[in-house]
């Protein structure tokens, strides 16, 4: 009988993976489009299990209603609101949730599978049970960020915001990263200058991502819309940019300062990618790599640009936050090219049959 691929287990595992990775893009797309729909806060608990199935008859709607109708949010924004309003924002909110849920089991049957037949071991069983991990911690991040308000405010915090964002976006580079790993390759020979820049590229990308939450948060992408001047001037006075106190409560609180902010960390990463890819070129060294994510982060820039002068439209703004994954995705991976892939395939030649052992002759 003709053997198995050794490699069968690996493959196997990236595809699972890959699924993985895709699923929490379309998350992250849909709670933008949640945010942006003002649609957070219409399921007013947290309910892992009964909470999967939504509202089945006239009476759960009300009771749904009348429930959202509680918080400052309602009052605020909403008063006068119809069921038929409601389940708009409802529903935006409720598949956001049922998509985690599906993440969560899609993430633990198969991991539980193949760790049952050995297709995982040492470090990259490790690193899943570390994502894992992460993704439980991320649906509590969620609920800490939708209890923010509840009670006293008429939309969620937005540092919690910024962080249940950030959370979600370190599982899926870290499945990326993972993804790059599992294919067997030798790391690309480079300056040290090369690495430590695309390191860099890479931790600026998350900070970047951080501070866009915060915009996003603020609603401060719907104020200052004009570029390249910002409140009338190139750089701010500080009088605007630090009147809160203490004055580091600016960088969180205050809009003109998010924004600001927002954009000075793009023209550095514009900055340092156009640097890593210029080296890149010049030492031939994962050069491709470089001048594609230096290209993805101008049309990055131009997109943030153009959703900010039209002031936010759902199109636009969801646009930009697909592009700001991508700009990941590519970081990621550059940064992946200077480091060997650290499975072999080798590795799981033992793997029980039906996994990737030779079959029985």
């Amino acid at each position: 009988m003709q053997a198995v691929p050794a490699d069968r287990p690996l493959r196997a595992v990236r595809i699972w993976l890959t699924l993985i990775a895709g699923l929490i893009v379309l998350m992250v797309l849909v709670g933008g489009a949640t945010r942006l729909t003002e649609s957070g806060l219409s399921i007013v608990e947290w309910k892992p299990i009964t909470g999967t199935l939504p509202p089945l008859s006239l009476e759960q709607w009300t009771q749904a209603f009348e429930a959202y109708k509680t918080i400052p949010q309602y009052r605020a924004l909403n008063a006068g609101m119809n069921l038929s309003e409601f389940k708009t924002i409802f529903w935006w909110e409720w598949s956001h949730r049922l998509l985690g849920r599906l993440i969560g089991l899609a993430f633990l049957l198969p991991f539980l599978w193949f760790l049952a037949r050995g297709a995982l071991r040492g470090a990259l069983q490790r690193r899943l049970w570390l994502i894992f991990g992460l993704g439980a911690l991320q649906g509590a991040v969620g609920w800490w960020m939708v209890a923010s308000g509840l009670s006293q405010r008429v939309e969620v915090s937005q540092l919690r915001l910024a962080t249940h964002l950030v959370l979600a976006l370190l599982i899926y580079a870290a499945i990326v990263w993972t993804l790059r790993q599992l294919v067997p390759r030798p790391a690309i020979v480079a300056p040290l200058r090369l690495k430590l820049t695309a390191m860099a590229l890479l931790g600026l990308t998350f900070v970047q991502l951080f501070a866009g939450a915060l915009v996003a948060g603020l609603r401060a992408g719907r104020i200052y819309n004009t570029w390249p001047e910002i409140d009338g001037a190139l750089i701010p006075s500080a009088e605007r940019l630090w009147f809160e106190q203490p004055w580091w409560t600016n960088l969180f609180d205050n809009q003109l300062t998010a924004q600001f902010d927002h954009r000075m960390l793009a023209y550095a990463l514009w900055a340092l990618a156009i640097v890593h890819a210029i080296d890149a070129w010049r030492t031939r060294a994962a050069a491709g790599g470089a001048l594609v994510l230096a290209l993805a982060i101008t049309l990055q820039a131009g997109l943030g640009i153009a959703t900010l002068l039209t002031a936010v439209p759902i199109g636009l703004g969801l646009t930009h936050q697909a592009m700001a994954i991508l700009v990941l995705t590519l970081a990621v991976r550059q940064l992946a090219r200077f480091s060997p892939g650290v499975v072999q395939a080798a590795q799981h030649a033992a793997a029980p049959a039906g996994l990737g052992a030779p079959a029985p002759s």
